[in-house]
């Protein structure tokens, strides 16, 4: 950091296993990527080309290097794997990851139904030559999925060989752990935690309230993803404690209770009687 601040939580290096940010790329130029690399490419743990982008853009190679470069895991989002497997091509989708020396895969069933102990296998298979990521969820807000089949689904694509699992959220936030005016579902995401470790979970949390609220909650080193790259920075500072949303969550309550004091309502009506 460019200088010194007492009680900033601590944030582990790169690579990390937790606190991870996950930026999607929903068609970055060379020179956008270039520029992100060097304002955020430090807090960036991995990059997700969204959706299907990666089939329509431009030097997608180049792209895709120069994030590797930066020490930054880029990889195609799950909705192109659904792609692959709905037309019985998933042996061309382990080809296309090999052509681009991918060394992280996501696989998911967000847009198309999956037998579960099938795409365990197929997370089985992968995670002996890559590391995967694997998505519970539906991105259609008419399908709901109870929590204990979120609590099962997630803990058997962890003993499969998932990396995290990616908690559903779309790049909307309105979706899976949320509901669809983007708050969070509670009483959710509580029972999840409650047999799923939290650092091995991936929220997708687009939106800054969301991120606020999962920082409340697990601290500076929540993963998050669905990040745009103008909000890495931003929410960094949500991490460490500087912005007014998670201002007061670092500091020592001694400190915080001192400072609120400050703008309580009483005395700042007896401060302007004073001034008057």
């Amino acid at each position: 950091m460019n200088f010194t601040l007492s009680h900033i939580p601590e944030r582990e290096s790169k690579p990390r296993n937790k606190g991870i940010t996950m930026m999607m790329d929903k068609g970055l130029s060379l020179n956008e990527v270039e520029n992100f690399i060097q304002a955020s490419g430090h807090l960036t743990d991995v990059v997700k080309f969204g959706f299907g982008t990666a089939f329509v853009t431009n030097q997608l190679e180049e792209k895709i290097n120069m994030y590797k470069n930066a020490g930054i895991r880029p990889y195609f989002g799950g909705t192109l794997f659904e792609a692959f497997y709905a037309r019985n091509q998933f042996n061309d989708y382990l080809k296309l990851l090999d052509k681009y020396d991918l060394d992280l895969a996501e696989i998911s069933d967000g847009s198309i139904m999956i037998n579960h102990d099938d795409k365990c296998e197929l997370i089985h298979r992968m995670a002996k030559d890559r590391t995967v990521l694997s998505e519970v969820g539906s991105k259609d807000s008419g399908i709901l999925i109870s929590p204990s089949r979120w609590i099962k689904m997630m803990k058997t694509e962890l003993e499969a060989g998932s990396w995290k699992v990616i908690a559903e959220g779309r790049e909307a936030g309105n979706v899976g752990v949320f509901r669809p005016n983007g708050t969070a579902h509670t009483m959710l995401i509580n029972r999840i935690i409650a047999k799923v470790k939290p650092e091995d979970i991936l929220w997708e949390a687009p939106i800054k309230n969301q991120q606020v609220w999962f920082i409340k909650l697990f601290g500076a080193n929540v993963n998050l993803g669905n990040i745009g790259p103008n909000e890495m920075i931003p929410l960094e500072c949500l991490r460490l404690g500087l912005r007014g949303d998670t201002f007061f969550d670092f500091l020592p309550s001694d400190y915080a209770d001192r400072l609120k004091q400050v703008n309580d309502p009483n005395e700042e009506t007896d401060l302007q009687e004073e001034l008057a």
